[in-house]
Parts: C-alpha cells; structure tokens; sequence
C-alpha cells in the first residue's frame, strides 16, 4: 500500500500526476492482457541450482497463491535434497534431466551461474517447460535469439529475469512516464552494475530508442561508467560503482516538464518521488523554490520473511505473480520485459561489456 508523503504545491501544474492510490495496478493488468485474480493460476516450478539466488527466489515466490515449489534439482544430489529439506520443496531430484523429464514439473525457474543459463534454458525448453531463468538471461545477442527461437518453437514462455520491472514503484514510475507528467524524458543517471543501470535507460527510452554513441571508462566488473548518446540531444549517464564502498544507488529518469526518482536501492525499490513543477527548471525560473514532490511507499508484503537476503528480494513475488497470471491467460512472455527489450539490454550490454573488456591501462 502507497504512502504519500509532502505535496506542498507552490504553484499549479500544467499537466496532473496520476491521482494518488492505495496501489499501482500491474503493467499486464493495465493493459488489459491478463486478470489480477489470476495469481492463483497453478504452476508447479522446479528450481535448476541452489545457490542463495535460489533460496531467496524460492522464499519469496512461495508466497504467490498459485505457486507450489515441487521440485529441485542441480549437479549434486546431495546439495538438491538438502536445498528440498532446508526450505520445503517437494521433492529433490538426483540430476537436472530426471527433474525434467517430470510429468509434475510446468515452470522452472533457472538460478544457476550466467555462463550455463543457456544450456539448462535450452533442456528446460525441449523437455516441454516454461523458463524463468534469472538474469543475465544469456552471455551474448547469438545465444539469446537461440533461446528465444527454441522457446518460440515449442510455445513456451522464456522469461528473462529482470525483476526489477515488476516492482510497483517501477510500475508506477513507468505510468508516469506514460502519461507524460514529466514531459520528454532527456537524461537518465543511474548507479549500480550494468545490467541494472542499462535497464533503467531501456525503462526511460524505451526498444525504439537507439543509440547513436557509447563511451565507456573502466574494466569489466570493476568501476567505471558509460555515456549513452541519443538522438535530440538525449543521453544516459551510468556509473559501475566499486564494491566495498557507499554507493548511493539512485536512479533519476529527467525530464522536460519534471522528474522521477527511483530511492535506494534503485534497482529494486519501494519508494519513488516524483517532481512537477510549472516551470522547469523550477529553482532557476521559480524564484530558487524548490519543486514540489509527491513521495510514494509500496513496502514488500509482510509475510514474506528472508532471513539474509539481498536488499529487497522479497520482491521476488511480484514478478512470480506476473508469470502467472501472464500464463493463465495464454501470453509467452510478461510485458513488464519482454523479448523485445531483453533483446535490446543485451544488444547495449554487450556493447558496453566488450569496451570494458578491451580498455586498455592509460600510461599518464
């Protein structure tokens, strides 16, 4: 449920928010593809790989009304039945392919390391499963298209794991940009990995939008950053932060008319802020007065309890929700990220990642 904080207007807007609400309602809910009430749609997943990425997905999605985790499996069959007895699957398997030939197996869920996720999408897929595999979906444009193609054929649902795009913040930062309250979206900043901050340019710009240049700074999986040019004088502006250190992790999509702040963490947030001035900008042409925000809250539900996780995985869930009511109405794909735009990130990641790769030492 949304909290709503300051709306101190100084002034009237040109163009009104979207009204205040207790909820945001879902991207394929919106549009009208799918049925709120079809998060009781039954699937029954298995989980390929137990690691934490896959505790915590399996913590968290549990909690979605028609999901029951029946089945685990990974290269060791000992780590499989530990993983069943530690957190309450169903049944472990002693290997990925008897898992996956199980007739009481419809979705799996794929939390094995990047360098795998296309062979253990690709036995999922030609055994008759659905796919969530956890992002990165793939190492490269060639193996994804071979993914997709595979899932295609056997009209299956391979779902690039981008969860971020499901949390209500982001759904509701989405409609706002939607409706146009802050205008033309001109900048994006965002800071964090890559993957998440380039998601965030996809968020803002859109599939249609494509560069026309990138220049990148710093070596693959250290610090750095990237300029993202665009047509019309548009860009982003990404920084790869160094671990340990106290990033700030704030994504902004700016606009021409206003602004929307995605708070920390910005790739997986419960808060967003939201600014519409009269006049942009508003302190050098209001006088120094500060814009006027709403602030919005959607904490995580509550019954979600995750001991240790990573900031926010309980929200997990909602993407879980998403696959399912996605899947009871017959789509192959969640329109919060779709092929399309799974497509377009890994087209600008490899982009970025091969500059990194080759960034030659400055001798200064």
């Amino acid at each position: 449920m949304a909290k709503i904080y300051n709306r101190d207007l100084f002034m009237t807007k040109k163009k009104p928010l979207p009204s205040p609400r207790a909820s945001v309602t879902p991207l394929d809910v919106r549009l009208g593809l799918t049925n709120d009430s079809d998060v009781d749609y039954p699937l029954r997943w298995g989980i390929i790989g137990v690691g934490e990425i896959s505790r915590q997905f399996v913590c968290s999605s549990r909690e979605c009304a028609g999901a029951t985790m029946a089945a685990v499996a990974s290269r060791s069959p000992a780590e499989a039945s530990s993983f069943a007895d530690a957190h309450g699957v169903e049944k472990a398997y002693d290997s990925i392919e008897s898992m996956l030939a199980a007739s009481d197996v419809d979705i799996v869920y794929i939390g094995t390391p990047d360098r795998v996720h296309k062979e253990h999408c690709l036995m999922a897929i030609d055994a008759g499963k659905h796919v969530l595999c956890e992002k990165a979906l793939a190492e490269n444009v060639a193996d994804a298209k071979e993914m997709y193609a595979a899932a295609e054929q056997k009209h299956l649902m391979l779902q690039d794991g981008v969860w971020s795009r499901f949390f209500p913040a982001v759904e509701h930062a989405r409609e706002v940009i939607e409706k146009g309250a802050i205008g033309e979206v001109v900048m994006v900043q965002a800071d964090f990995d890559p993957l998440y901050t380039v998601q965030a340019v996809t968020l803002a710009y859109g599939v249609k939008t494509k560069p026309i240049n990138i220049q990148v700074a710093g070596k693959k999986g250290g610090p750095g950053g990237a300029i993202i040019e665009f047509e019309n004088d548009r860009f982003a502006n990404l920084t790869f932060v160094a671990f340990p250190s106290e990033f700030p992790e704030v994504f902004e999509i700016i606009g021409t008319e206003g602004r929307i702040t995605l708070e920390q963490p910005g790739h997986c947030p419960t808060g967003l802020t939201v600014r519409t001035p009269l006049i942009a900008p508003s302190r050098y042409l209001g006088g120094n007065t500060p814009s006027p925000f709403q602030r919005f809250e959607y904490p995580l539900p509550d019954s979600i309890r995750l001991p240790g996780g990573f900031p926010n995985q309980a929200g997990f869930y909602y993407m879980t929700e998403a696959i399912h009511r996605c899947l009871a109405a017959g789509l192959r794909e969640c329109p919060q990220f779709g092929r399309e735009e799974s497509m377009h990130l890994l087209e600008l990641l490899q982009i970025i990642n091969g500059q990194r790769s080759h960034n030659p030492d400055l001798n200064l």
